[in-house]
């Protein structure tokens, strides 16, 4: 595919980084010379300096036979007329960041008018995440497929009984769940029978959801049994509005803290049933006299990823039973293994995730980004056309970093193993190293006629689904 990314902060940055290895020609636009420099080093795509709401730049870079336009900028406004003007131009699809609270109850006249496909929002799915997590007590890091049969969910060693320095084929979980991959010390590791389990290492379970939820709840982690009741929220920007009001509609007592008070007073007039209080959220001091300590939860959604993990561990120092924290680094993964924080989220892995959705469209049922992009995980559809259909797993060849983790048959989840055979229509639920991508697009998406391209074939006339 011929794809344009005007906007090269984090968001551009990891699309370019995913879409640069599938064989695509990406082309990234953006007014910023050193966010372009970085992407020149380290990403296989062509860099241009300009302001690509400019009709003329859009022309150059031949707009109207481009596949795609990802507009990511910083402004919504320059990002929805990006847009317009791509589609008017000839591209055939066009993804807007459209982030402000002012534009979320009109997002489907916007897509109709505009012409936009797809609008993206990293703080509402980060909201909508995160909101889940103190709402129903699910687990943050747990994920639903194949509607909802099969979940893939992640603990550490450190808060399972009695698994530390065990051996994988020596651990007893249920038939119906798989162990797919180990996160240790910042790489991923796919294990096998004699790999031994360490205390900081972070298990990646695949399989049934029933299965999957009666063995989180006997992990001694007891924070699922929690009840919010009371949330204090630090920092004050657009994800705290999304959550909060989410909170707020489901009998939760809300609390805010926010260093600016322009900000105190905007939130104040929109969220009335919140409490804000102006002031600075790492200190120590206004924190106790907020009382803390009889919160159900907290979540730190400041701007500054030192300041979230900090008051992640002052919160867990005080007793608070959720605690959530964002962190937009990927490079400090490692960092928040050895400080023992479960509950992180990512809002530009959870919105590149979402996006890569929508471009791989009807191949792709469901995508999630896992530990800072290094693997995804993918629910797919069986083609009957399709390499995989027709063969016994063990004559397919897969790497080590393709894991097969679930087959949903006729309503019915398999865990597979070698003799397991694919059927047309089947659901596969798929554990995959970013590296390892291109070999799992050949494999299935590739099919047995040629080289035939499923997903323009799928897309015609095709409006992706709204972001609300």
């Amino acid at each position: 595919m011929n794809i344009i990314i005007v906007g090269a902060g984090k968001l551009g940055y990891i699309l370019a980084e995913f879409l640069s290895q599938n064989d695509n020609n990406v082309v990234m636009i953006d007014i910023n010379e050193k966010a372009l420099e970085r992407a020149s080093n380290q990403l296989d795509v062509l860099i241009y300096r300009g302001n690509g709401a400019q009709i003329s730049v859009l022309e150059d870079f031949n707009v109207k036979n481009s596949d795609l336009l990802i507009a990511t900028t910083n402004n919504d406004d320059t990002n929805m007329l990006i847009c317009y003007l791509a589609k008017k131009l000839g591209c055939k699809r066009v993804v807007a960041r459209i982030r402000d609270p002012e534009y979320s109850e009109q997002i489907e006249m916007l897509k109709k008018h505009l012409d936009i496909d797809y609008v993206a929002n990293p703080e509402l799915e980060m909201a909508k995440e995160i909101g889940a997590h103190l709402l129903k007590g699910q687990a943050l890091n747990m994920e639903d497929f194949a509607k909802g049969k099969v979940s893939i969910v992640n603990f550490r060693v450190n808060d399972l009984d009695g698994m530390e320095g065990l051996k994988i084929k020596d651990i007893r979980i249920p038939k119906s769940v798989l162990i797919a991959a180990i996160h240790r010390g910042g790489k991923i590791i796919i294990p096998h029978g004699d790999t031994v389990l360490q205390g900081n290492d972070t298990v990646y379970f695949i399989g049934e959801k029933e299965s999957i939820s009666l063995f989180k709840n006997s992990s001694r982690n007891l924070e699922n049994n929690i009840i919010v009741k009371k949330a204090m929220i630090l920092g004050g920007g657009k994800a705290t509005y999304y959550l909060a009001k989410r909170l707020i509609r489901h009998g939760v007592s809300v609390k805010i803290i926010e260093m600016d008070e322009g900000r105190c007073s905007y939130l104040a007039q929109e969220l009335p049933g919140a409490l804000i209080i102006h002031g600075d959220a790492t200190d120590p001091y206004l924190l106790t006299e907020e009382n803390i300590s009889d919160v159900d939860a907290l979540v730190s959604l400041t701007g500054y990823d030192e300041e979230n993990l900090l008051m992640t561990l002052l919160a867990k120092k005080y007793g608070v039973g959720k605690v959530i924290t964002k962190v937009s680094r990927s490079n400090y993964i490692p960092i928040i293994e050895q400080l023992g924080i479960n509950n992180s989220v990512n809002p530009i892995m959870i919105t590149a995730g979402e996006i890569m959705r929508f471009i791989q469209g009807g191949r792709v049922v469901s995508l999630s980004l896992l530990i800072g992009g290094q693997a995804e995980v993918l629910e797919l559809i069986a083609k009957e056309n399709s390499r995989v259909v027709g063969k016994p797993l063990v004559e397919l060849g897969l790497p080590k970093g393709i894991i097969i983790g679930s087959i949903v048959q006729k309503g019915k989840v398999i865990i597979p193993d070698g003799n397991s055979i694919i059927n047309p229509g089947d659901r596969l639920i798929v554990f995959c190293l970013q590296s390892e991508v291109i070999t799992l697009e050949k494999l299935f998406y590739k099919t047995k006629g040629g080289l035939i391209d499923e997903l323009w074939d799928h897309y015609k006339g095709f409006r992706g689904p709204s972001s609300i």
